[in-house]
């Protein structure tokens, strides 16, 4: 169970200070490491842990090389964040080679399931009729693959994960004592999942009413996410655990998303937007860059009214300010 310092320099790239032949016995954190491990720093404020550490190797930015050279051992590379990454699925390839073709007896398969021979499928997985599981894909312990919904090549599902249960709808009906009950409208559509994505433990994505629930090619899903039905994700984008995104949502491509995020249905948010962990998101939004939104349950009349006058309130203190510079030179 272990590496040459050579083999992984040939295998990645990067630029190596010290012994090739060093054996590396584990991947480590910087602080935790110790003479057999290799482990990395991309900020240049952990200068003083780089100095300081022990770990048989680091990889580091070609800035803190100087640094890196008088420690010990180190490579050198444009992306050390990446070229750990690199290294993980190196170590893992490795150590715990993935297996290949595999479906597990537990597993439930409907005959009409159309499965490619290179995927993997875990312990007490179910595949429903007319689903597709694509190349080289894996469906840990518990997924589920709904009716007519298609999973594409090099994906990950994780435990628990739910692909195509019933979007949330239901249509209002006043009885004739004047109570509302609730009509169910049939989910007619799928869910179709692109190319290399990555789906955390028990997320849900509904299927669709009449379209398609759509996670393009690259899209990273952290655990625990609900995507209602209809929505639309962008390639490569990347939201972490607990967020909810309403139906008939539309998110663009490149996009991070934060934890415990809300994202209201029927709106669209641009490519390249960046949301803050717990934000709520009632309109859309149409030019790239970095919001935040966090506002108190109210009345929502009350809300409404504050939340107007909170966005007034930067001209608001503009304003002030004008009026106590006049007040000074009448004063003077």
């Amino acid at each position: 169970m272990a590496i040459h310092l050579g083999q992984i320099v040939q295998a990645l790239g990067g630029r190596l200070h010290g012994d090739a032949n060093a054996l590396i016995l584990g991947l480590a954190p910087l602080k935790l490491a110790i003479g057999s491990d290799i482990s990395f720093v991309s900020n240049p404020k952990y200068e003083q842990q780089l100095s300081q550490s022990l770990a048989g190797c680091v990889i580091v930015s070609p800035r803190l090389e100087q640094v890196a050279v008088k420690r010990g051992a180190c490579i050198v590379t444009e992306q050390p964040y990446l070229y750990f990454a690199l290294l993980t699925q190196l170590w893992k390839q490795q150590h715990r080679p993935k297996s290949s073709g595999h479906i597990h007896p537990s597993a439930v398969i409907e005959p009409t399931a159309l499965i490619d021979p290179s995927a993997v499928i875990g312990p007490l997985c179910v595949v429903e009729r007319h689903a597709q599981i694509g190349a080289n894909t894996v469906l840990n312990s518990r997924v589920t693959v709904g009716e007519n919904c298609v999973v594409g090549a090099h994906c990950i599902l994780h435990s628990g994960v739910v692909i195509g249960a019933d979007g949330f709808g239901f249509a209002p009906k006043l009885g004739d004592d004047g109570q509302k009950s609730w009509v169910k409208i049939e989910q007619l559509g799928a869910v179709h999942i692109g190319n290399h994505v990555e789906i955390g433990a028990n997320t849900c994505v509904d299927r669709g009413a009449l379209q398609d629930t759509i996670i393009e090619e690259g899209v990273k899903l952290d655990n625990l996410i609900q995507i209602g039905h209809n929505v639309r994700i962008g390639k490569h984008t990347v939201i972490a655990a607990s967020t909810a995104v309403a139906g008939s949502a539309d998110i663009g491509a490149f996009c991070t998303i934060g934890g415990s995020v809300s994202i209201a249905g029927h709106l669209s948010v641009a490519d390249h937007v960046e949301i803050s962990g717990a934000s709520v998101v009632t309109h859309s939004v149409h030019k790239p860059g970095v919001y935040t939104g966090l506002f108190p349950l109210d009345d929502n009349a009350a809300w409404s009214k504050n939340a107007a006058t909170l966005k007034q309130l930067f001209g608001l203190r503009e304003r002030i300010r004008m009026l106590e510079k006049k007040l000074e030179i009448i004063k003077e």
